[in-house]
C-alpha cells in the first residue's frame, strides 16, 4: 500500500496532535488540515492502521501513531525547527554558570537540557581512556597536605588532596612537580596503573618515601580520569508523563544508573543527532521512551555525549535542535578551556 501525500499529511497531523495532547486524534480534528472530508480521512486512517503506522487504543474512534509511524514521521515528515536567537541566548546563560570549569560543565549541560526540554537529560564527561597526560600540578593546602591536579588531553582536570607525614616546603613541592612531570607527561592516562606506580617508586631510590603520597594521589586521579562519568538531571520530569505506565519512570531511572549501559546507548558519531524510539533503544526499561542524543568533540576528537530521554510523544524537532546546540556549545567550551591551559 502506497504512502501517498495525503496519507503523509494525515500521519503528520496525527503525530502532531498526539505530541500535543497525549491522546488519540480523531478524523474531525484533522479533516480540514488534510483538505478532505471526515469520511475520507477515516478511510485513510484505517489504511494507515493496516500499514502499521497508526494504532487504535481501546475502543476509541481516534488513532495514535505506532513506533513505526513515529519513525516515518521523524525520518521523512518532521520539519526542521531551528532555535531562535532568544532560545540560544537563554541556553548560553544557563550553561555560563559552569562554562569555565571542565569538571562541572557536563553536569551543567544535563541540568540545562532538562530544564529547557522538561524531560530527563544525560551528559557524559570526556573519557580519558585514550587521553594523554598534559600536566601534573601541585598546590599546597596546609602544612602537611597538598592537592595534585592531573590535566589530560581529553579536557579533564582531576584533583586529589593527599597527606604527608612530614612538613611540606616550597622545595619539596618543586620536587613533586619536576619529577612527576618528567616521568608521566605525554603518557596515556591508562598506563598509570598500580604496576607502573610501583616501578616508578623503585626507580626513585632515596626519593621513594618522599614521593610516595604524591604517587598514590597520581594513581587515584588517573583511575578517575579513565572513567566515563555520567551526569543525570530532570529525573522527576518523567513522572509528569502517565503514558510511561506504572513504574515506567523508575525503570528508566534504574537503567540510567548503569554506567556501562548508558555509555553504550550514547555511542555514535559527533555532530549527528540520533533519535531512538521505544523498542529501538534495545532495552526493556526504555521501551516506553525515546532517546535523542548526539556526541561532542574537543579539538576535533570525539569526547562525550548529551542526550534527552522522554516519552515517545516528544517534540522531536525542537528537542533535537536543543540537544545539538548544547552538544556544540559544550565541545566549544571544553576546547577553549583546554587551549588556555
Amino acid at each position: 500500500m502506497e504512502l501517498t501525500k495525503r496519507k503523509q499529511n494525515i500521519l503528520a497531523s496525527i503525530v502532531n496532535g498526539y505530541i500535543r495532547t497525549g491522546g488519540p486524534v480523531g478524523s474531525k480534528s484533522i479533516a480540514e488540515a488534510a483538505g478532505a472530508s471526515p469520511a475520507t480521512v477515516r478511510n485513510e486512517m484505517a489504511e494507515l492502521t493496516e500499514m502499521g503506522l497508526l494504532e487504535q487504543p481501546h475502543t476509541s474512534a481516534g488513532r495514535i501513531p505506532s513506533e513505526k509511524g513515529l519513525r516515518e514521521y521523524v525520518d521523512n515528515l518532521m520539519p526542521e525547527e531551528p532555535l531562535s536567537d532568544e532560545e540560544r541566548i537563554t541556553l548560553d546563560a544557563m550553561l555560563a554558570k559552569s562554562a569555565f570549569d571542565p569538571e562541572r560543565l557536563p553536569g551543567g549541560a544535563a541540568r540545562t537540557l532538562a530544564s529547557a526540554t522538561r524531560y530527563m537529560a544525560v551528559a557524559t564527561a570526556p573519557s580519558g581512556v585514550s587521553a594523554q597526560i598534559k600536566a601534573v600540578q601541585f598546590v599546597q593546602t596546609s602544612r602537611r597536605t597538598a592537592m595534585l591536579i592531573l590535566i589530560s588531553s581529553a579536557g579533564t582536570m582531576k584533583t586529589k588532596v593527599f597527606h604527608c607525614d612530614f612538613d611540606l616546603s616550597s622545595e619539596i613541592m618543586r620536587i613533586f612537580f619536576r619529577v612527576l612531570n618528567e616521568r608521566v607527561v605525554g603518557r596515556n592516562v591508562s598506563e598509570i596503573n598500580r604496576a607502573f606506580i610501583q616501578s616508578l617508586a623503585v626507580s626513585f631510590n632515596d626519593l621513594a618515601i618522599l614521593m610516595s603520597p604524591a604517587l598514590l594521589a597520581l594513581l587515584e586521579t588517573a583511575q578517575e580520569t579513565v572513567k566515563t562519568e555520567v551526569h543525570v538531571s530532570g529525573q522527576m520530569n518523567l513522572l509528569f508523563y502517565p503514558e510511561l505506565g506504572p513504574g515506567g519512570a523508575r525503570r528508566v531511572m534504574d537503567f540510567i544508573e548503569r554506567q556501562d549501559a548508558v555509555t553504550g546507548l550514547l555511542a555514535g558519531r559527533p555532530g549527528r543527532v540520533q533519535i531512538h524510539i521505544g523498542q529501538e533503544n534495545g532495552h526493556n526499561a526504555l521501551a516506553a521512551v525515546s532517546v535523542v542524543s548526539t556526541r561532542y568533540s574537543i579539538n576535533g576528537t570525539d569526547a562525550g555525549a548529551v542526550a534527552v530521554i522522554g516519552p515517545t510523544r516528544m517534540r522531536y524537532a525542537h528537542t533535537a535542535a536543543q540537544t545539538a546546540y548544547i552538544a556544540e556549545r559544550v565541545g566549544e567550551m571544553l576546547t577553549r578551556v583546554q587551549r588556555e591551559e
